[in-house]
């Protein structure tokens, strides 16, 4: 499942939905990153994130395809927020389900990997200097990278 919204989501609602009807699940892993006060050291007051609708929602849509394929895993919901985000809002809800906690572990961090360096979201923070666009970071390159050299 995945949902590109405005709206504030529910984490219990997802987790349950994780859970739901399916007594073969032995682990549920959940990420849910919100937003930040600062970066690169300084403050920051709000975070606007645009995206291209139908596109990002492909994007995602792959992410957990692949995902899927990797790992023996149940189910993943992807619920990602656009628009105008304050310090402490929620930004993105991973789920992951699966019979063993090792895949639901490793395909948790692979879809948080490849939706920071794939998914085509663009953030535009405001800090006291202004507004400025947030450029992609090498550590998120790097961390997805590692996913291509352990598939070879």
């Amino acid at each position: 499942m995945i949902l590109v919204q405005e709206a504030d989501f529910d984490t219990q609602q997802q987790y349950q939905a994780l859970q739901q009807d399916c007594p073969q699940i032995g682990a549920i892993v959940t990420f849910v990153g919100l937003m930040r006060d600062f970066n690169e050291g300084d403050q920051v007051s709000s975070l606007f994130l645009e995206h291209y609708p139908g596109m990002t929602e492909k994007v995602l849509e792959d992410i957990r395809q692949q995902a899927m394929q990797r790992w023996q895993l149940n189910q993943i919901r992807i619920v990602h927020r656009v628009g105008e985000l304050a310090p402490s809002d929620q930004i993105v809800f991973v789920g992951v389900s699966s019979a063993h906690r090792g895949d639901a572990f490793a395909a948790c961090e692979f879809v948080m990997d490849f939706l920071k360096t794939q998914a085509p979201f663009w953030k535009r923070e405001q800090t006291p200097e202004g507004s400025r666009w947030v450029e992609a970071r090498q550590s998120d390159d790097k961390a997805a990278d590692r996913w291509n050299d352990e598939s070879k």
